[in-house]
């Protein structure tokens, strides 16, 4: 559904302006007009040197297709432009009469002839601001993330005491919702742009490469949202374990998988499917090279988030658990809850989702689509990483240091005298020492 969407607005948004010279129109035209007249040249000869003068309706070009010369009661008819057969595919025919005052007008008309229609393949107006504005809502949702997103990965950088491997692997989720939220506003660069699209499918290789590229994007995001279930998963079943040599293999699962996956997909178009801009997929097997993976790592996010809740249900059922390890897991719970919306369920649910419905359903399936898609970058920034505790902490913890350096600033210097009998200052800075040496937060507890 989501690919009709793209074919739609695409008819939308602009017509060819800059094209390769086997598809421009003007340039066409123009070869058939000189074949036109340099055939009807070579007809004159031939009559003239039969001596015959019953022709009544002379040969003619009438920028749109070459007419014989035929007598009067005499039907000519002539195929569809070269031009329109390639816009369309449709192969007809357009009459005209010869008759003893000359050429009548020609019937069908050509493009009810050649099934050329000029109001963009019959989109009503009404359709087409709809698809506008969807346009309008999910560009300005991955705007949304992609600001958040680039925030969130700022301050979990900046802060030395939130760099652990837990939050190195939510800054990787961060930047694969980064590279899809790019990734779609440079293919709407590409295939909404006046100077991109090609008719009479003709299309750039770098046209291609975006699609590629947005597959990638998407396969990415998923494969990420898998090792962050994984990750728990592995925090919770296992003791001790390097954190170091396990992070360099979710490296490998988050960005390596998808790139053999997209390879797989690009040379399948290649060789069966290779059709416009490769935004449009008939061909069922090659659709479910990039759904089946994406679909597979959601299935087995929700096995781990079955198993984590199990395990922590035991957990907090141990009578020996408490304190620490009970706040710890119920922050472990929390997290897990998070979870839940990043686990693609709704990618399922739209997959199967049937496309013989109205109008009215389909619109609103698009709708919440395209909505949950544009936003899930803004929802996972918002959870991991301006609603942790952890980031709040460190945040509150910088003011109050910043409050207390200026304070200190402020304060009137004291001569050698007060100083020995007064204790303030000293405490004021053993405060600062103290909370320079606060651990880090990364090691005793997930957000």
């Amino acid at each position: 559904m989501r690919e009709l969407f793209f074919l739609v607005l695409l008819q939308i948004c602009g017509q060819v302006e800059a094209v390769p010279p086997e598809c421009d129109a003007h340039l066409i035209l123009l070869k058939e007009e000189e074949s036109c007249y340099d055939l009807l040249h070579r007809l004159r000869q031939n009559l003239s040197d039969l001596g015959s003068n019953r022709t009544v309706c002379e040969g003619m070009w009438d920028s749109q297709g070459c007419w014989y010369p035929a007598v009067a009661g005499e039907t000519v008819a002539v195929s569809c432009p070269e031009l329109l057969i390639t816009l369309t595919g449709v192969t007809g025919w357009v009459y005209r009469n010869c008759t003893s005052e000359g050429w009548s007008h020609s019937f069908p008309e050509h493009h009810v002839a050649c099934g050329y229609d000029s109001n963009v393949s019959g989109i009503t107006t009404e359709t087409g601001h709809y698809f506008k504005y969807m346009k309008i809502m999910y560009s300005v949702g991955y705007g949304l993330s992609l600001v958040s997103l680039i925030i969130a990965i700022g301050i979990l950088c900046f802060f030395r005491k939130l760099h652990c491997t837990r939050n190195y692997i939510h800054i990787q989720l961060f930047t694969s919702f980064i590279l899809r939220a790019l990734s779609v506003f440079v293919r709407d660069a590409v295939l909404f742009s006046n100077n991109d699209i090609y008719h009479c499918n003709v299309y750039p290789v770098g046209c291609k490469m975006v699609m590629v590229f947005c597959h990638y994007c998407i396969m990415a995001n998923y494969s990420w949202l898998l090792v962050e279930g994984l990750y728990l998963h592995t925090l919770l079943n296992v003791s001790f374990f390097s954190e170091r040599k396990f992070y360099w293999c979710y490296l490998g699962l988050g960005w390596g998988s998808p790139m053999f996956f997209t390879i797989a997909w690009s040379v399948a178009k290649m060789l069966y499917e290779d059709i416009g801009c490769w935004n449009s997929s008939h061909n069922t097997t090659i659709r479910w090279v990039i759904r089946g993976p994406v679909i597979t790592s959601i299935l087995i996010n929700f096995l781990f988030f079955i198993s984590i809740l199990r395990i922590l249900m035991l957990k907090l059922k141990t009578p020996n658990v408490g304190g620490n390890d009970l706040n710890q897991y119920k922050r472990l719970a929390k997290s897990t809850l998070l979870l839940i919306p990043l686990f693609g369920a709704y990618y399922i649910l739209f997959t199967f989702f049937p496309d013989n419905l109205s109008i009215l359903s389909t619109n609103i399936r698009l709708t919440f689509e395209l909505a949950l898609a544009s936003t899930q970058g803004f929802v996972v920034a918002v959870l991991y990483c301006f609603l942790n505790g952890e980031v709040q902490y460190e945040i509150q913890r910088r003011r109050k240091r910043r409050t207390l350096r200026q304070c200190l600033r402020d304060e009137p210097r004291p001569n050698h005298s007060s100083i020995s009998h007064s204790g303030a200052a000293p405490t004021q800075v053993s405060l600062l020492t103290r909370e320079q040496r606060n651990p880090s937060h990364c090691e005793s507890s997930l957000a």
